[in-house]
């Protein structure tokens, strides 16, 4: 079963200012889902943009 996080989680996770991750999923560069008005982002998906597989 997938993960998912919302963006803080994620930001805090990769030590990046939430700022950052919120302008990644505007511009596409992080995929993520909109669940209402909260976004999540799958752990998969953190596994890509850290090249992980």
């Amino acid at each position: 079963m997938e993960t998912y996080y919302s963006p803080k989680e994620v930001s805090e996770k990769l030590k990046l200012n939430i700022r950052t991750i919120y302008k990644w999923i505007k511009e596409g560069r992080l995929q993520a889902v909109k669940l209402g008005d909260v976004w999540r982002i799958s752990q998969s998906e953190i596994n890509r943009l850290l090249g992980k597989k």
